[in-house]
C-alpha cells in the first residue's frame, strides 16, 4: 500500500509551516515505516495498519503545537501488486519516457 499525504497546521499564527511539518516527518520516521518526503508531502509504503499509525503519529505531532491540522491524502492499494513501492512506479514511468525518447517524442516539452 502506498499513501501520499501532506499536513497543514492551522491556527499557529504564522504563515510558515515548516516547523510543524518537520515534527510530523520526525513522528513518521519514529514509527519505522518506509517513507520519503519531498517538497509537497510524504509517501508512506507499508500495510494498512502501519500507514494509519504513521498518519496518526504525524497528526498528533502537529497538534502538539497547533490547535488544528488538515490532511490531504491519496491512497493506492493494489491487490495485483501488494508489495509495490513508489520506486517501482517511478521505474515504470521512466521506462515509458525512455521509450518516448527512442521514438523521437520530447516528453519534457510543455
Amino acid at each position: 500500500m502506498l499513501v501520499w499525504f501532506s499536513v497543514t497546521p492551522i491556527g499557529t499564527g504564522s504563515a510558515s509551516v515548516s516547523a510543524e511539518v518537520a515534527r510530523a516527518v520526525r513522528a513518521v520516521a519514529a514509527t519505522g515505516i518506509r517513507h520519503e518526503t519531498d517538497a509537497s508531502g510524504t509517501l508512506l509504503e507499508g500495510d494498512w495498519d502501519a500507514c494509519m499509525a504513521a498518519l496518526r503519529a504525524a497528526g498528533e505531532a502537529v497538534l502538539s503545537t497547533a490547535p488544528r491540522v488538515s490532511f490531504t491524502c491519496k491512497f493506492d492499494l493494489r491487490t495485483d501488486k501488494p508489495d509495490q513501492r513508489g520506486s517501482d512506479k517511478l521505474a515504470s514511468l521512466h521506462a515509458h519516457l525512455q521509450g518516448d525518447q527512442e521514438h523521437g517524442i520530447d516528453s519534457a516539452a510543455p
